[in-house]
């Protein structure tokens, strides 16, 4: 038997198992090593801190997407790898051993200049950990008088979860401040200047200060403190014998395979392209996941691979109440409730799609 080893239950990961799922070839062993049997899927967080989902809707049960495609899942977090001797160590001690691997566990949020706020700092990332960790925020607020959060971080999963949790905070505390504190990169670096503008004004009219971070943890008395500081690459490929990029990524070619190691590929933020320019986002993610799916396939049979190529612009979807959001795709941007219903109707689909997969393949 030959194996393929995948690391990580990512975007990119859940679409390539579904993409997978009746296709796997015979005499290949697929195993998918990560810390949980549910994927909590990032694009609905905000609706689920101000209710629009619960936390069961914003998952998916990974279990029953394996079964349905005959792929083994180990429960564990990877700690080490050896690109040069196909091998992976897991947080049991265990050694797995590979003919091919993929890599899909994300990047890890830079918390070190915020040390000193203690027990009050609460990353985004693991996001299964911030859906578990949040009803405890909510249960100090309900019992305070008054509650200060600070939101660290003003891209877009920082923005969003500005406005999620001041919504959230403010139906159960009589007196919330909360600040969203921005790098000099400004509000929304990335996006045109019209969504920037649009996102600034309606941060100023739900009471949100938007303020520069000083970069003086020390100084900061929120109650609460949620790190959105963008991503770092996980530490354990700096000495798996990857290819990596300055920033420490795993540097791959145009169809996600590795530039060091052909039986190596890796999508969503664990990775870094060299022949384009590709933001670190769900979205891209979400579209590298197919085409992964089937370069997995297509190496085990010897057939040729396909690129992957992001667009030049990209929709993004931001929720800023709990029925309204802004459209970001270029220099257009757009806000309201139909926004919020197209927004939506995309994150139930994602769910969804990799749900129905099970009855499919019964």
């Amino acid at each position: 038997m030959k194996k393929l080893i995948l690391v990580g239950a990512g975007h990119a990961h859940v679409v390539a198992l579904r993409v997978m799922a009746g296709r796997v070839p015979p005499g290949l062993e697929i195993v998918l090593v990560t810390p949980s049997r549910y994927h909590y899927y990032s694009g609905m967080l905000p609706g689920c801190l101000v209710g629009n989902y619960t936390k069961e809707q914003c998952r998916i049960d990974l279990q029953w997407l394996l079964t349905a495609a005959r792929i083994v899942m180990v429960t564990a977090r990877v700690v080490a790898m050896d690109a040069d001797a196909c091998c992976i160590r897991i947080d049991t001690g265990e050694t797995l051993t590979y003919d091919w691997l993929s890599l899909d566990m994300g990047s890890e949020t830079p918390v070190a200049a915020l040390e000193p706020v203690g027990q009050r700092l609460f990353p985004i990332k693991p996001i299964e950990q911030f859906f578990h960790l949040w009803p405890g925020v909510l249960t100090r607020a309900q019992q305070a008088t008054s509650f200060s959060l600070a939101v660290v971080g003003a891209g877009a999963a920082g923005v969003e979860i500005a406005f999620a949790a001041a919504t959230a905070l403010r139906r159960v505390c009589p007196d919330v401040r909360v600040r969203l504190l921005r790098a000099k990169t400004g509000l929304l670096p990335g996006h045109a200047r019209a969504a920037q503008d649009k996102i600034y004004r309606l941060l100023k009219a739900h009471h949100i200060d938007v303020l520069e971070f000083s970069g003086d943890a020390a100084g900061m008395h929120d109650d609460c403190v949620i790190a959105a500081t963008g991503a770092k690459a996980p530490a354990l490929l700096q000495s798996s014998g990857l290819g990596l990029d300055v920033a420490g990524y795993a540097l791959v070619d145009s169809a996600h395979r590795s530039r060091t190691h052909d039986n190596v590929f890796a999508a969503g933020d664990v990775c870094a392209r060299d022949d384009v320019t590709m933001a670190r986002s769900g979205v891209q993610a979400v579209r590298s996941g197919s085409v992964l799916g089937g370069n997995l396939i297509a190496v085990v049979n010897g057939t040729p691979l396909k690129p992957y190529m992001p667009k030049t612009a990209s929709l993004y979807l931001l929720a800023y109440a709990p029925r309204r959001a802004m459209a970001s795709w270029g220099r257009w941007s757009s806000a309201g409730w139909l926004m919020w219903l197209l927004k939506d109707f995309i994150d139930r689909r994602f769910v969804g799609k990799h749900t129905r997969v099970i009855s499919r393949m019964k």
